[in-house]
């Protein structure tokens, strides 16, 4: 009976906690935040390409307070946050702004399961915008700076019995710091946007041995049918071994061992090559034995596919997939959320854009300016889209000269700015390498924080020679990396060619129309042109598409449309910001788009 009593309690004290929480604001929704479960928060499995069979997510409803910079630990926190929605967020259920003279602190407490007793236990986050400090039972564990990228801390040291307390600080200064920030901006408008300050990835704990698998790195080559897998292990030892086993769904086509210290290459014979039209994945299963057992064991994947670029017979320097000329074609993609603003409220939300990308007959998305989830990637992979990955720059240039090659005197960056750039691209590109969607990196966008492009170009292809770079959409443009990319609006225009590099449209269109009860301002709504109804943005965005294919025959390789969706002020998305409506006739721009790719296929 008292147990029964204690439970119900429970049962009442969590009921109104639940209760407690809401959507903060009146701003549009997507259908997904109806249906928020603060008990259920982003539950999928964070990081697919790497995955163990036992994890504990810890988001959910935590404690937080809004300080004064450099003020300690909060006695009393002010409420209640959902995490792992950023706290500027309607599904925060806070909704505060915070900037660069103030610091968030997090609170919360978990169980480590008893199971996991022996094991390390690892504390991983997503990603936190930007420099956060945590603490386990009152002692600092670590510090992190970058807000895109994945951290963890081996927390075992730090735990007792029972409940263990997990603190986090969090101090984002926007666009006041030298801090790679995409659209953030403290005062948004126009095409810039809401900041995201905090955690806005999930947070969770996972055990391992203290011999373990921490990275995985896969490398394919279809010319020789081969692809290089290479596992980073923790605390190895002479004579651990790697095993790899490679599986064409349920059944084993290679099983390969390997000193844990080597590169694995291994053969696939008859490769079945990944593209977005037949987007397959070689499933894998990789081992770490040490003195004959098996002390860790991960699943992940990779496709055989390969980015290059040829000069056709024209003499026009083309993007290749699979050594084959094939026009990359896709939208802007923000990857913003009127209810959860850096984070989708779940994951089949984030799932949705690239589903409807499909369905709109393109082949390809530029991610601008923001680093995704892992899962994100993982669906890019596995539904078959093309990705063009930005670095989340901040900063302006002094000058930007969009339609010749610069001539100009480059931004000088701070000794601190540019160790913070070269730190974070480079965790980046470490972090999502394995992923084959990810074709092309892009260092800079519009000459925002634009420095030492020829040097980062160089350095970007250095590190990873198996994509394209592309050095600076929009310019300021160098001769240098694979692809010289033109910005224009709000129709196609090619004024700029390069001979000896691919040339590619990295942005145009932007029609706009804006549609009632859709809308995140209701005015001073923002397009390059915009329309009144769904027929007569088509018929522009048809006629944009036709000119597109005769400069296509001219030199352009690939072309990016902005964009997938309305962010804030802008409307001018297939789609609207609460993903509610589709504004344009998805086949009409079907059948248009399928023929602008098909114009280099022979």
């Amino acid at each position: 009976m008292k147990k029964q009593k204690l439970f119900i309690l429970f049962v009442m004290f969590t009921t109104i906690l639940t209760a407690q929480w809401k959507p903060a604001g009146d701003k549009i929704k997507t259908k997904w935040a109806e249906v928020i479960d603060t008990d259920n928060v982003l539950s999928e499995y964070p990081r697919p390409i790497m995955q163990r069979s036992d994890w504990k997510n810890l988001n959910g409803l935590w404690k937080y307070s809004i300080t004064k910079y450099g003020n300690d630990k909060p006695k009393i926190f002010e409420g209640d946050i959902l995490v792992p929605f950023p706290i500027e967020s309607s599904l925060s259920g806070v909704m505060k702004t915070v900037g660069s003279s103030k610091e968030v602190w997090y609170e919360t407490n978990f169980t480590v399961p008893k199971k996991w007793n022996g094991k390390q236990i690892l504390l991983h986050f997503g990603a936190v915008d930007w420099k956060a400090d945590v603490w386990i039972n009152d002692v600092k564990v670590g510090s992190h700076t970058g807000g895109y990228t994945p951290f963890s801390f081996d927390i075992t040291p730090f735990l007792g019995n029972g409940s263990q307390n997990l603190t986090v600080k969090v101090w984002d200064p926007t666009n006041d710091g030298q801090q790679p920030r995409g659209k953030q901006v403290k005062n948004p408008d126009g095409i810039w946007y809401t900041p995201v300050t905090g955690i806005w990835q999930t947070v969770w704990l996972e055990p391992t041995n203290t011999k373990s698998i921490e990275n995985i790195k896969a490398l394919a080559n279809i010319d020789n049918n081969t692809v290089k897998i290479n596992a980073d292990v923790k605390a190895a030892s002479y004579g651990d071994v790697i095993e790899v086993t490679v599986f064409d769904g349920e059944n084993v086509i290679s099983n390969v061992k390997s000193e844990a210290s080597q590169d694995i290459n291994i053969s696939i014979p008859n490769a079945k090559l990944w593209s977005p039209e037949s987007p397959f994945l070689y499933r894998t299963r990789i081992k770490l034995i040490s003195r004959g057992k098996v002390v860790d064991e991960v699943k992940s994947y990779f496709a055989m596919r390969k980015i290059s670029s040829k000069k056709d017979e024209n003499g026009i320097v083309r993007m290749q997939l699979n050594n084959k000329d094939y026009f990359q074609f896709g939208p802007l993609d923000q990857g913003w959320w009127p209810d959860g603003l850096y984070t989708a409220p779940s994951d089949e939300a984030l799932k949705y854009d690239i589903i409807k990308t499909k369905e709109l007959g393109f082949n390809m998305i530029r991610k601008h300016v923001k680093v995704e989830p892992a899962r994100w990637y993982t669906h890019c992979d596995e539904l078959g889209i093309l990705v063009w990955q930005d670095m989340p720059n901040g900063g302006v240039s002094p000058q930007w000269q969009s339609r010749k090659y610069f001539d100009g005197k480059e931004l000088k960056r701070t000794a601190e700015s540019e160790q913070i750039y070269r730190k974070e691209w480079k965790e980046i590109m470490d972090y999502l390498y394995s992923y084959p969607s990810i074709v092309v990196w892009v260092p800079f966008n519009e000459a925002w924080g634009q420095f030492k492009t020829e040097e980062i170009a160089d350095w970007t292809k250095a590190y990873d020679s198996s994509r394209l770079v592309n050095p600076a959409s929009g310019g300021n443009h160098y001769r240098t990396g694979d692809i010289l990319d033109l910005h224009h609006y709000p129709g196609p225009n090619l004024f700029l060619y390069d001979a000896e590099r691919v040339t590619v449209l990295g942005e145009y269109g932007g029609i706009g129309l804006p549609l009632e009860n859709h809308l995140w301002k209701t005015n001073n709504n923002w397009g390059y042109v915009k329309f009144k109804n769904s027929k007569e943005t088509t018929d522009e965005y048809v006629k944009y598409a036709q000119h597109l294919m005769k400069l296509i025959k001219l030199g352009f390789s690939a072309a990016v449309y902005t964009q997938t969706t309305d962010v804030e002020g802008e409307v001018n998305g297939f789609m609207t910001y609460d993903r509610k409506v589709d504004k344009l006739d998805f086949e009409r721009v079907n059948a248009i788009n399928k023929q602008v790719i098909k114009t280099l296929q022979k």
